[in-house]
């Protein structure tokens, strides 16, 4: 029989994607960046309706060109689906730089470690 780590591997899964939120709030991709595998992917659909995105470098250099510092953004990890080394996961945000987003993030625990290997986001319409 092997010992249950739910909680564990829950709390890991929290702390990866809060350094995701941290790095959104200060407009810093080098906070977030351990967050995710090097060979993680982002995707969307663009304003065309078009799919856009690729190699996750993208998601690190929009927050650093494209972001501001967000100290009083709101964000909150709403789900997470953990299955033994597979996780999915959902995080809500609030006017994170202007922007209010949802995004899906998929994790693999690779070498004892969670790692993001997919993000896929909607961003809100501005009210």
């Amino acid at each position: 029989m092997s010992k249950p780590t739910y909680v564990q591997d829950y709390q890991a899964i929290s702390e990866v994607l809060n350094k995701y939120i941290e790095g959104c709030k200060q407009a810093k991709s080098s906070i977030m960046k351990s967050a995710f595998s090097p060979q993680a992917t982002m995707y969307t659909v663009g304003p065309d309706g078009k799919l856009t995105g690729g190699a996750i470098p993208i998601l690190f250099e929009g927050v650093d060109k494209d972001f501001r510092p967000s100290p009083d953004a709101t964000a909150a990890i709403t789900r997470i689906e953990i299955v033994g080394t597979a996780a999915s996961a959902r995080i809500d945000a609030n006017d994170m730089s202007g922007i209010s987003f949802t995004d899906f993030f998929h994790l693999l625990k690779v070498g004892g470690q969670w790692t993001v290997v997919s993000k896929i986001f909607h961003t809100h319409v501005a009210p």
